[in-house]
């Protein structure tokens, strides 16, 4: 494994943030991992609120890249999920960048896009959960005992294996680890089947003898 630059911080607006303000500034480098203590502007996709109390993991990993790659989310919750194997918990990924244990959230996963870089965003839940109304939460502490350092050290491991794996075997751990396979979710107010992804990263759903590809996150499951 190749080594990584870690700017560790307290409490910041966000990881993501300051690692645009980097590539802004041209001073960002591949396998860059921003860390901080609290967050006063966390954010998730389409910048909703990523509640970020003390005690949590809270990183932003930077990546130099030639091009997008849309599959990358997959290696990217594998890893998380992957992780949190490791501290003993049985998670499930639910599409598109959450992970649940037992059902509740305690991981998500936010990808932009800046200059030739790739920014993953990844929040876990170690000793604190937020209480929010659209959905129930977790936190390792109730699992494990590990911390901070314990969590991102297996994570940056699991990262590197795992971006840029194979995506045949890619696919095949995430349909392993994936919430709601055959099961029924509601697209565009249907009701339909969720059959796994593609070789292009595309969810695939069935209604009926009807197939349908999705690479968005309007469905509810």
């Amino acid at each position: 494994m190749d080594a990584y630059k870690l700017i560790s911080l307290d409490k910041i607006s966000s990881t993501q943030d300051w690692a645009h303000d980097l590539i802004a500034k041209k001073q960002a480098s591949d396998k860059t991992v921003i860390v901080a203590t609290a967050q006063t502007a966390g954010r998730g996709r389409y910048r909703r609120k990523w509640v970020s109390h003390t005690g949590n993991l809270y990183a932003s990993f930077i990546y130099k890249i030639t091009e997008r790659n849309p599959k990358i989310s997959y290696a990217i919750a594998i890893a998380v999920a992957e992780t949190l194997m490791e501290f003993g918990l049985t998670p499930k990924i639910k599409w598109p960048n959450d992970i649940l244990v037992n059902g509740k959230k305690i991981s998500g996963i936010l990808i932009e896009y800046a200059q030739n870089f790739v920014i993953i965003g990844i929040g876990i839940n170690i000793k604190t959960c937020p209480t929010v109304p659209e959905y129930q939460t977790t936190k390792m502490s109730r699992f494990t005992d590990a911390t901070v350092p314990d969590v991102l050290n297996v994570l940056i491991k699991k990262i590197d294996k795992l971006r840029n794996a194979d995506f045949n075997a890619v696919r095949e751990r995430w349909t392993e680890l994936a919430l709601g396979i055959r099961g029924k979710i509601k697209y565009h107010g249907s009701e339909m089947e969720i059959i796994g992804i593609n070789k292009n990263g595309a969810l695939i759903l069935r209604h009926g003898a009807h197939y349908i590809l999705t690479y968005g996150d309007e469905i509810s499951i």
